[in-house]
């Protein structure tokens, strides 16, 4: 078994509180854990041992963590076929997303699930979302890994030669200094449990660590980084044997102070050492062109909806002449169709010979369009040229000439 990469570790974890685990805890009928960047659910579906799957449980588990602290920007070292990615992209506090893998090729096979589909256009987010991955090791330090909330390296660190593992706390501690670090890693106490597991769960691990181990390591990375670490897991053992801990061992690290200018600065590179394989810019309604976008749309699908409304009323009138030429939809039948909202004059609409007129006063009193654009100048500004308006821009004109044709 490799060293912890550390001076001075002492297995000083006994008496430590565990974190309560994820909700989507497993029964211990279960079936064989998976294990990411290495192998996937379906080639370990005839040894599944936990119900759901291992993998599942871990990145559920980030998920928890994300839906509870609202981290804005994330970042996944070891990001493999970016499943932990894909699932927090529908997070909707995070507005960054960075993977990071020393395999281009894995990350290259999968990336395509990143990008935005025809309904993120179609109805563009109110928050911004930037997703990029990046090729390189965890043992480099690259600007782009600043300033990050959260850091996740999930079954990352038994991948790692020794003379990386020694780099990785002060890369990801030192230098990325995230307000938190997950990191989850085997419990080698579970492997006799594990059926075909002899001395390692994959041949790439370079060593498996016991809780003893894992502890010291990351309460060692803690003190010299001003961290706090606490200890949970996923995949819990059978009745009656749980000194063995969970399957998966997580240590949750949360940093004690805010950087700052008076605190310790390590060194920053002035060059990018990573490679940029893949971005995704997600629509949003930050930016100007696809809220304008919504804001017609919204405008055009609001009036259309009243116009009707006004016809159907007008097409009671049918089998009077005169009181067709002279119908305009009273106030309360109006209110009723606003949902019971207060209207006053200015936002009635009215029957002008072919012309269907709409206000704006009243297409802005509609919660989705207010939401929308916020004030009634900027209602005015996001659709000027986009949607016909009557001669002193105060209504929406629809003209009912070849309806009438075809009735």
């Amino acid at each position: 078994m490799p060293s912890s990469g550390q001076r001075g570790c002492r297995p000083a974890y006994r008496g430590l509180r565990l974190l309560p685990g994820p909700q989507s805890a497993c029964d211990t009928r279960a079936l064989a854990p998976t294990y990411r960047g290495a192998l996937g659910p379906k080639a370990q579906s005839s040894r599944e041992l936990f119900t759901p799957p291992l993998y599942k449980q871990r990145y559920q588990f980030v998920k928890d963590l994300v839906e509870k602290y609202k981290p804005k920007k994330v970042a996944d070292l070891g990001c493999a076929d970016c499943r932990l990615l894909w699932m927090l992209k529908f997070c909707s506090c995070i507005e960054v997303l960075a993977g990071l893998d020393i395999s281009a090729s894995v990350m290259e096979e999968k990336m395509h699930t990143l990008s935005p589909l025809p309904f993120d256009y179609l109805q563009p987010s109110e928050r911004s979302l930037t997703v990029t991955l990046h090729h390189g090791s965890v043992a480099h330090k690259d600007p782009c890994m600043l300033g990050f909330d959260l850091v996740t390296c999930i079954e990352l660190i038994e991948h790692l030669e020794e003379s990386e593992l020694k780099k990785f706390p002060e890369v990801v501690f030192g230098f990325m200094a995230p307000s938190m670090v997950v990191i989850s890693t085997p419990n080698s106490e579970f492997n006799p449990l594990l059926p075909g597991v002899v001395l390692n769960r994959h041949p790439d691990h370079k060593f498996e660590w016991n809780q003893a181990q894992f502890q010291s390591w990351a309460l060692e990375a803690a003190r010299c980084y001003d961290y706090s670490v606490e200890f949970t897991g996923v995949g819990h053992p059978p009745k009656g044997m749980e000194n063995v801990g969970f399957c998966t061992q997580i240590g949750v690290f949360v940093r004690k102070y805010p950087r700052s200018g008076g605190s310790v600065q390590y060194e920053k590179p002035t060059e990018a050492v990573y490679k940029t394989v893949f971005k995704a810019v997600y629509p949003s309604l930050k930016d100007e062109k696809y809220l304008q976008n919504a804001v017609v749309s919204e405008v055009i699908f609001t009036a259309q909806n009243i116009k009707h409304h006004l016809m159907s009323k007008h097409k009671e009138c049918d089998d009077d002449p005169e009181r067709k030429s002279e119908f305009q939809p009273s106030v309360n039948s109006f209110s009723d169709y606003l949902g019971k909202l207060v209207v006053d004059k200015a936002m009635e609409p009215f029957v002008n010979g072919n012309e269907v007129c709409i206000p704006l006063a009243a297409i802005f009193s509609f919660p989705k369009v207010n939401q929308l654009c916020g004030t009634f100048e900027k209602l005015c500004k996001l659709i000027a040229g986009k949607v016909t308006l009557s001669s002193d821009g105060s209504a929406v004109v629809f003209n009912t000439e070849h309806e009438t044709e075809e009735d």
